[in-house]
């Protein structure tokens, strides 16, 4: 009898303690990830406003009370993908290189968000600035071999339980020869109401995927510092996900917000736009932020990366022990942007004087005014644009999301040499990505982590396990 006491009293404190672990539970949680944003990136945003702005004030995430460093590697690699590294982050597996929200055995694997919608009712929402069904938010809801398998991965989403879906584009709408997949319609056969504007959304509770009409290209909205009026933007995807969830979901919510441009920038070796896409970042953070501030007892917020990308430096061979940050302030025009426009001066037929494209460098970069150019630079980029738009002898530099025009490369190897901006690669790298966070459970966040914690721990301070 006593034993069994003693056991009926352990029985009763164990569930005395879940309950009072569920009543602490936060119910409004944001997971924001910053795609390719290792901890240098963040420096050189932090750096950038110090040194060029005059100013000390930090990155917002900088500010949580509570920061760490987290492990990448994937399953195949101790360089990950994004879809390895989406997976991690989303269900706390490792999986290989280019497989998404499975094991490397191909055993689908669930999500923090599925979890918390079917044990706790949560809504669900999922933000990103690139493609809706690209790998960082595919690993919320979609299971496939391969993060290339997008028709499947907009299937899977339109069979999901996820409430509200934001991006630049839907991969999946076309197949390789250009023909419609029937995407559309298998929305709307889900009761999936697909909009391109904020203000198509509405007050109602359907299931939404807003979807950028006409994005800046296949893979994004548009980089804030190219200032392309009347483009979806995180902040207001962010923004209108969280009044959507608010009204849908008022008791519990999940909501994870990419910005995946920051990997675009750094793919293409673009320090400038990369800087821009963090405070982007920042940006839409502070509509979460501003929510904690109202419901402090209620919110948890992390805020983390998937991988690092371009293995960025603040510190270059060329300039020793100073940097040059003032040299990017003179940036107007994003590498893709750029890249761009000499494209089509290249396409058009239209023959065009090289002080025609002195003319634009020193209106976007500064060239040869707050930037010095040297003679024998000016001489190198003049031989380099006869042989590219004249004699048409180049091949463009290629990345993961953007062919660059060879001119376009070129112009931005030098920007970079003379800021002081190094780049190991146009790849990810092994290097370790910050955590940050804020609200409650956040101290859990407070050390060195592997990707596949973070979210075992958003559940365990739930009251939940996978």
């Amino acid at each position: 009898m006593k034993r069994r006491f003693i056991s009926l009293m352990t029985a009763a404190f164990i569930s005395a303690a879940n309950l009072l672990s569920f009543a602490d539970a936060p119910k409004y949680i944001f997971y924001f990830i910053g795609d390719g944003m290792g901890m240098a990136p963040v420096m050189a945003a932090a750096t950038y406003n110090r040194s060029v702005l005059g100013t000390a004030e930090l990155p917002l995430m900088m500010t949580f009370p509570v920061a760490g460093q987290v492990m990448t590697y994937s399953a195949s690699s101790d360089v990950t993908d994004s879809a390895a590294a989406g997976t991690a982050l989303a269900t706390g597996n490792k999986t290989v290189n280019g497989m998404l929200g499975v094991t490397p055995d191909t055993t689908a694997v669930y999500s923090v968000a599925t979890v918390l919608k079917d044990k706790l009712g949560y809504g669900v929402g999922i933000v990103t600035n690139v493609a809706a069904d690209d790998a960082t938010p595919g690993a919320f809801y979609a299971h496939v071999a391969h993060r290339s398998m997008s028709k499947d991965i907009d299937r899977h989403f339109a069979e999901s339980k996820v409430d509200f879906l934001a991006g630049a584009s839907l991969n999946g709408l076309y197949d390789k020869e250009g023909n419609s997949t029937g995407v559309p319609e298998l929305f709307k056969k889900n009761n999936i109401r697909l909009v391109n504007t904020v203000a198509e959304i509405g007050n109602g509770n359907e299931r939404i995927a807003l979807i950028e009409k006409s994005p800046f290209s296949k893979s994004n909205v548009a980089y804030v510092n190219d200032s392309i009026s009347g483009k979806l933007t995180l902040t207001e995807m962010t923004r209108a996900c969280l009044d959507y969830l608010v009204r849908k979901s008022p008791d519990g919510f999940f909501m994870m917000v990419e910005g995946g441009n920051i990997d675009h920038a750094l793919h293409g070796n673009d320090g400038m736009t990369a800087i821009s896409e963090i405070y982007n970042f920042n940006d839409a953070l502070a509509v979460a932020y501003n929510f904690l501030l109202s419901h402090p007892e209620e919110t948890l917020i992390v805020v983390t990366a998937d991988h690092d990308t371009g293995g960025l430096s603040t510190g270059n061979r060329e300039n020793g022990y100073v940097a040059h940050f003032d040299v990017l302030k003179n940036q107007k025009m994003s590498k893709e942007m750029f890249s761009q426009v000499c494209k089509k001066w290249s396409k058009d037929g239209k023959p065009r004087p090289w002080n025609n494209m002195r003319d634009l460098l020193k209106d976007k970069f500064g060239f040869w005014g707050k930037v010095k150019v040297s003679d024998d630079e000016t001489k190198r980029l003049e031989s380099l644009y006869a042989d590219v738009f004249v004699k048409k002898n180049s091949k463009d530099e290629k990345s993961l999301y953007s062919d660059f025009n060879a001119f376009a490369s070129e112009v931005f190897r030098l920007i970079s040499s003379k800021a002081a901006v190094g780049f190991t690669t146009g790849a990810h790298t092994g290097n370790p990505v910050p955590v940050y966070s804020a609200g409650v459970g956040s101290e859990n966040f407070g050390r060195v982590l592997n990707n596949t914690e973070i979210p075992v721990e958003i559940l365990r301070i739930s009251g939940l396990s996978f």
